[in-house]
């Protein structure tokens, strides 16, 4: 199992997400989106396994101006700008390979082991 998470540290589910696995010993990678950003392939990876880019973008994001911003672009420039702007993502991202999982949902997780 190569399990990777995507969040930003001061999330309270990314936490809680990094705790399941830890409690289970399970080894994981873990990337602050403030510091490294996914890369093209990574988000193309997440957003084909949880069903496209609509469902990884948080509808309750911090950044309310540029979560506006995107909602009113046109459908061909928004998932080129939730790339540009991963602040927009809802996390945890949590991969094993080629599957994916967006927010705290062990009860998925748990299928993995």
């Amino acid at each position: 199992m190569n399990i990777q998470i995507f969040g930003i540290s001061k999330n309270f589910d990314v936490k809680k997400a990094q705790r399941y696995f830890s409690e289970r010993k399970i080894k994981v990678q873990y990337v602050d989106l403030k510091e490294k950003t996914m890369s093209r392939g990574e988000f193309n990876s997440v957003k084909s396994a949880v069903g496209g880019y609509e469902k990884i973008v948080d509808e309750n994001c911090k950044d309310k101006d540029l979560l506006a911003l995107y909602k009113y672009l046109t459908d061909d420039a928004k998932e080129d700008k939730l790339f540009e702007n991963q602040v927009l993502l809802k996390t945890p991202i949590v991969r094993n390979g080629r599957q994916a999982t967006v927010g705290y949902v062990p009860e998925i997780w748990k299928t993995w082991e």
